[in-house]
């Protein structure tokens, strides 16, 4: 985009929720996420990301294997040159899996930056826990040989590497993402500096409850992803049994009793719940209205009792490439026992 303008039909970003992360820092209710999947460009979701700032938007969810960082720095450089100062901004990226090795969190977080072009980071999260890699663009039944299950002293050491981050400056806060309860027991108990959100799949076709709830006894907030269901994800991510949140009747009709879209509904819930969804749309009318649904014309409670009622315990983004030899199937990766598999009982020493 490039133009120096920030937009007169902009979103006062005082209007929109604020959640209060445990070190006292502000988060947005509402971001924009960057993942474009296998559908949009980097120059797409740069140019949405740069108006996006202009127009109110605060928290720009990143990852550096969404392959676009560098671009969404040029965005971000541009929309600060128009007026929008860098302590406004709520930016987060994530720790690739390739990179938990020894030394390489260092050097995996300050590509981000150069290529974000910030000097730090609101929040940095490690994106899976547990190293497992897979090349971009894979069908859902490409496996690594080298993947293996959880194993709690390779994320601590890694989880070290994050801490030391903070210790130098370069990230404001820390962060997990696609966790389990179980992994976030073990992981609580051995922090040093523990986890200020939680990143994990919400919408309200797949509410997870259970570990909602934990995190919130904890006091970490959380940012839910795939808010609508995710109907642009990879193909690779969607099975004949995944339910659609904006096909659901009740949603349909809480939708149509608000004159708005569906998507919309599902946005309305995420941020009346509590928590931070981040949407992604490249069109503007899409990303805008997403904004201003955060603060304008919210459900009623009866509504969200309804909504409440609508969890099929549907996960979409059912994480099938990580799998590792020995491994029943993708359950294994959620801890749906209650347990880790194949931990070792591992105590802190």
């Amino acid at each position: 985009m490039g133009n120096d303008v920030i937009r007169e039909d902009a979103v006062n970003p005082a209007e929109v929720p604020q959640r209060t992360l445990y070190t006292g820092a502000k988060m947005p209710g509402i971001g924009i996420g960057t993942f474009g999947s296998d559908r949009f460009g980097a120059d797409d979701i740069a140019n949405a990301v740069e108006d996006a700032v202009k127009s109110g938007y605060r928290l720009i969810d990143c990852a550096s294997c969404y392959g676009n960082e560098d671009k969404i720095g040029v965005a971000l450089e541009n929309a600060m040159k128009a007026g929008i100062k860098r302590e406004e901004l709520f930016v987060t990226s994530k720790l690739w899996n390739d990179m938990h090795g020894k030394g390489d969190v260092l050097l995996s977080c300050a590509q981000t930056l150069k290529d974000l072009r910030l000097d730090y980071l609101d929040l940095y999260f490690v994106h899976w826990p547990f190293p497992n890699y897979h090349p971009p663009g894979c069908d859902v039944d490409t496996r690594n040989p080298n993947s293996r299950p959880y194993i709690h002293e390779e994320f601590m050491a890694c989880w070290r590497q994050m801490e030391r981050l903070v210790d130098m400056g370069l990230v404001k806060h820390i962060g997990v993402s696609n966790v389990t309860i179980p992994k976030l027991q073990l992981i609580l108990r051995d922090c040093r500096i523990k986890p200020a959100v939680n990143e994990m799949e919400l919408h309200p076709c797949f509410q997870q409850p259970e570990l909602y709830d934990f995190c919130k006894e904890n006091d970490i907030q959380i940012i839910g992803f795939c808010p609508i269901g995710s109907p642009t994800r990879p193909d690779r991510d969607k099975t004949p049994d995944d339910i659609a949140d904006i096909e659901l009747p009740e949603v349909q009709a809480i939708a149509k009793a608000h004159g708005v879209h569906p998507a919309i509904i599902c946005l309305k819930w995420a941020v009346q719940r509590g928590h931070t969804p981040i949407p992604f749309s490249v069109h503007r009318d899409q990303y805008m209205g997403n904004l201003r649904c955060s603060f304008e014309d919210p459900l009623t409670e009866e509504e969200l009792e309804l909504l409440k009622g609508v969890d099929k315990n549907c996960r979409l983004i059912k994480g099938q490439v990580f799998l590792w030899e020995g491994a029943d199937d993708w359950e294994d990766l959620w801890d749906l026992g209650g347990e880790i598999p194949g931990w070792n009982g591992y105590t802190k020493k």
